[in-house]
């Protein structure tokens, strides 16, 4: 459950709630109790871009969906390095 926090506070004390978003990783700001925005952390964004490009590749999303149904395996990276 994503916390959520009223704006005048937010704004007040903006300093500590955005060092809080590297634990949380996210926060609703709120006014007069309905959400109007969320706060998030960089680590967050950037994760959350990195599976909407695997989600976009059609090869990766197939290989990913082999995987799941056992047509496929992985191998250790160390087999990159064999001849």
């Amino acid at each position: 459950m994503i916390e959520t926090l009223e704006i005048a506070k937010a704004g007040r004390n903006l300093p500590k709630v955005v060092r809080g978003l590297k634990k949380s990783g996210s926060l609703a700001i709120s006014n007069r109790g309905r959400t109007v925005a969320y706060l998030i952390s960089r680590d967050r964004v950037e994760a959350m871009l990195e599976t909407m490009e695997i989600m976009g590749n059609p090869k990766a999303m197939k290989a990913i969906r082999d995987f799941e149904a056992g047509k496929t395996k992985f191998e250790p990276v160390e087999v990159l390095d064999e001849d």
